[in-house]
């Protein structure tokens, strides 16, 4: 008979294994099902006010609501664990329009519009697109940090590779790996890694993971050698029925990168997605969309702030400024002035007064503190952006595009290194990029460069969409600029 212990542990054990991804899946359930019964509710109801003479419900329609979650479980999104914020927009898009266009399609063949209202059926669409992905967004937001949300995972070394890898699990929630404990041959290595504790060597994989009941590993080891990892490979794949071995690649997209079986061979399908022709066909147009509504919009903005500006300081209320644009071509792009008219001179004579003040400038090329900024005015076009408005002019001319890597001045890319700079001069710069929505001002040069390499190497529409969305946030929240 068991003891008391031995039940206590058995019985923590299962609740352990059960109870993440059982709680997960049904908080994501529950989610869905509330947004997409909410986008087909609101969009009848909202359209039967427009128009009175249709139904303000159509029951057939809520089919829409088991069939998406049925293409949702088919994609793997229940539990989703592994899946970054652009592959849940890409995937979450992709089955929602699937599944309205096999209901168009139905309708059409059987020559019924069995939905009742042509008008209903596609803002249901487009209320699915928005309420799911924000439905999620939410569900991450709150529970994120809960343990029972995250599938626990073993890191396997505990070298540099290691720490940026849990370094990523931890900024990206969504990603849903908890990393749980270390592994590494190295005794110098045992203690903490980036604060996930290194519990012993490589051999101790197999008593740990059913100790703790851990059933994914990732392979944190580039360094290791070939015969090595197959090796460990074959002993672990045993153990862990999912294994993620991060491979000796740094520098190479990773986001859209393909797996082919050569024969019995592992190929690895890189694309650069930017060098499509048809890609930067789709870019440009919706840059010239999006940017021909902005102005639209933008231009009460930018007048009254332009009087503001004309108020506060003597001078023109716009400036051009010399930047870097694609393939080294020199830009001038358009800015509402937030600074004094003599802002060089006041800056040299600080940076020489100061060794603060030029640490500061040396790290970030920005001041938090900058005595140049124009009172009022000034401080509030920086913290929400606003001064960057008028750069929709530039995306019309095509100098820019709405998301790439900012344009920065001469003094700020030369203190880049010259192969990141040959990185950026492959895509046209942006009104916003990766780095404005991650780190801002916050981020210094090397936080800067990871992030712009980053979205050259892993550029898609999705991952612009994405980008967009954040900027809003950001711009909103005014949080992270000055």
């Amino acid at each position: 008979m068991a003891t008391t212990a031995q039940t206590s542990r058995l019985t923590a054990k299962w609740t352990l294994v059960l109870a993440r991804p059982v709680l997960r899946i049904a908080t994501l359930l529950v989610t869905d099902f509330v947004s997409l019964f909410g986008a087909v509710f609101c969009a009848f109801l909202y359209w039967s006010i427009i128009n009175p003479t249709i139904p303000r419900q159509h029951s057939a329609m809520y089919m829409v609501v088991g069939l998406c979650i049925a293409a949702f479980a088919y994609q793997g999104f229940y539990p989703g664990i592994g899946l970054n914020a652009v592959q849940h927009m890409q995937l979450i898009s992709r089955s929602i329009t699937f599944v309205y266009l096999l209901m168009a399609a139905s309708m059409v063949l059987v020559k019924n519009w069995w939905a009742d209202s042509r008008g209903g059926f596609f803002l249901s669409w487009m209320f699915a697109l928005a309420l799911v992905p924000t439905g999620r967004w939410l569900a991450n937001y709150l529970f994120g940090a809960r343990t029972w949300w995250k599938v626990p995972v073993i890191i396997l070394g505990a070298g540099e590779t290691a720490r940026a890898v849990i370094r990523n699990l931890q900024e990206n929630r969504i990603l849903a790996y908890d990393p749980f404990l270390c592994l590494d041959d190295d005794l110098q290595k045992q203690g903490f890694c980036e604060g996930v504790p290194v519990v012993g060597s490589l051999t101790k994989a197999k008593s740990l993971a059913e100790q703790h009941d851990v059933r994914c590993a990732i392979v944190a080891m580039p360094g290791i050698s070939r015969d090595s990892l197959i090796i460990n490979l074959r002993e672990w794949t045993k153990i862990f029925p999912h294994i993620l071995v991060v491979p000796d690649l740094f520098g190479i997209g990773s986001m859209w990168v393909s797996p082919h079986d050569l024969g019995g061979v592992l190929g690895l399908e890189l694309k650069h997605q930017l060098l499509n022709p048809l890609n930067r066909v789709i870019k440009r147009t919706l840059d010239l969309l999006f940017a021909g509504f902005g102005i639209i919009i933008a231009a009460p903005i930018i007048a009254l702030s332009a009087l503001w500006i004309k108020a506060v300081s003597p001078g023109p209320a716009l400036y051009r400024q010399k930047r870097e644009g694609r393939a080294g071509n020199p830009i001038y792009i358009l800015k509402l002035r937030t600074m004094y008219p003599d802002a060089d001179s006041m800056l040299q004579r600080l940076l020489e007064e100061s060794p603060q003040a030029r640490a500061q400038w040396n790290q970030f090329c920005k001041l938090p503190d900058d005595p140049r900024i124009l009172p009022g005015i000034g401080r509030f076009l920086r913290r929400t952006s606003l001064d960057e408005l008028p750069q929709l002019f530039n995306i019309l001319r095509g100098d820019m595009s709405l998301v790439g890597p900012r344009p920065f001045p001469a003094y700020h890319n030369n203190r880049f290194d010259e192969d990141f700079r040959t990185l950026r001069l492959q895509v046209t710069p942006g009104l916003t990029g990766l780095w404005q929505i991650k780190a801002r001002s916050d981020g210094n040069l090397d936080v800067q460069a990871s992030l712009d390499s980053y979205y050259v190497r892993n550029w898609s529409l999705w991952l612009d969409l994405y980008i967009l969305i954040r900027t809003v946030r950001i711009v909103v929240n005014a949080k992270g600029a000055y």
